[in-house]
């Protein structure tokens, strides 16, 4: 908090996690059959004890290696595996109990007194939205958030500056090695579940150290789903997915299912620069971007970037390519969004933004509360002002949809 502005464009995103508890089950509907040809959000999945080749589309996967990732997803989760996991012989450790007790107590509360709320919300307030693919442009590793609010998205493009990271063996690990693995996870969770978001500082320094990927299993695994691939990837010069190599642009690839579902969804992870000089050197993302099908952008917890000149490419992307966007104060400002062009639903409250980006108060859109008497309430919170009568959304929907 010494130097704001250096926090700002290094753009290090903040993201809040809200996070259910569910005992694990996996829908015993899953297609067992081998699809035809379609696109890859949309195929049903065929486990097949064939190796995954390339990070191309493919319409079968590997049951062995899905049924590792999944147990490997649950025990970082603090969830019980498959009694035959290599895993399983460890959960009577008094470290792995432990483990479980921590996320078992935050995910109970936060399930009730978050989450349940947010689905809820978002199934009567998002319901009438015709979305394929949502982005999350400073998002970290919050694939929680996004999923809770459009559970039905064929992919999810999440993006920060954090690096993609690995998740290791965790069987083949000695025992103190293991859990510290565990205590890592814990320690990068452990400030979102006081304060609802990632602090930038603690992030910046957990999260360069594990890389996101073990966030996201944690993520995957809470919410019910069934991991079937993760890949490496990147982006080549054409906006094309390949396996990374270096000087492309940075990501994984996560393919799951969700419980009682037998169409797979895709989730993307991107480690690159959102601001003017880092998409300049990175056109292919762009490119990718403008690609997603009937998108929507997703931002919360944005750190105020795009009221900054050098993030106007990242907000003009937006502007000109989604079909919704769903937003807090702390993303683009309300006067960004052209009355002409777009037609515009609040929620919650808007007083002001913390202490922190006071500078970023829009007397503008405080006039909108003030005035505005059909603006429902929030029963949940959301972004930085994360009290229950204190966060605010904006609906934006464009006009040419």
């Amino acid at each position: 908090m010494k130097n704001i502005k250096i926090k700002l464009i290094l753009g290090v995103s903040m993201s809040i996690l809200v996070i259910i508890l569910i005992n694990w089950t996996f829908g015993k509907n899953v297609n067992k059959k081998n699809t035809v040809d379609k696109p890859e959000s949309q195929q049903s999945v065929s486990l097949k004890s064939t190796p995954q080749a390339s990070p191309k589309p493919r319409a079968t996967f590997d049951k062995a290696k899905s049924e590792q990732l999944t147990n490997t997803a649950k025990f970082l989760a603090g969830m019980n595996v498959d009694s035959n996991s290599s895993l399983s012989r460890f959960q009577n450790n008094n470290s792995w109990l432990l483990h479980r007790r921590f996320f078992d107590n935050a995910w109970s509360k936060l399930e009730t007194e978050q989450l349940k709320k947010v689905r809820q919300w978002s199934q009567q307030e998002l319901k009438q939205i015709n979305y394929q693919s949502i982005f999350y442009p400073f998002s970290g590793p919050d694939f929680l958030y996004a999923y809770s609010f459009f559970p039905q998205s064929k992919e999810y493009v999440l993006v920060g500056l954090e690096p993609v990271g690995r998740v290791p063996d965790l069987a083949s690990l000695s025992e103190s090695d293991r859990d510290w693995k565990l205590q890592e996870v814990r320690g990068s969770l452990s400030a979102i579940l006081q304060f609802s978001f990632f602090l930038t500082n603690e992030m910046k320094v957990d999260l360069q150290k594990q890389g996101v990927l073990p966030i996201l299993y944690v993520f995957l695994a809470r919410t019910e789903n069934r991991i079937l691939d993760v890949q490496q990837i990147g982006l080549d010069q054409n906006a094309k997915i390949q396996p990374f190599q270096k000087g492309m642009v940075s990501g994984v690839k996560m393919t799951f299912v969700p419980k009682g579902e037998s169409q797979a969804h895709i989730l993307y992870y991107f480690s690159t620069d959102l601001s003017d000089d880092g998409l300049k050197k990175r056109p292919e993302f762009n490119k990718f971007v403008s690609q997603l099908d009937k998108k929507v952008t997703y931002l919360k917890a944005a750190s105020y970037l795009m009221y900054y000149e050098n993030f106007y490419e990242i907000k003009k992307l937006i502007l000109t390519q989604s079909h919704y966007v769903l937003q807090d104060d702390s993303g683009m400002p309300f006067k960004a969004f052209d009355h002409s062009k777009w037609n515009l639903k609040f929620y919650g409250n808007y007083t002001s933004p913390i202490g922190l980006f006071a500078n970023r108060y829009q007397s503008d859109l405080r006039k909108i509360y003030l005035t505005n008497k059909s603006i429902k309430p929030l029963n949940f919170g959301v972004g930085y002002k994360f009290g229950v009568n204190d966060s605010n959304l904006m609906l934006a929907e464009a006009k040419n949809n």
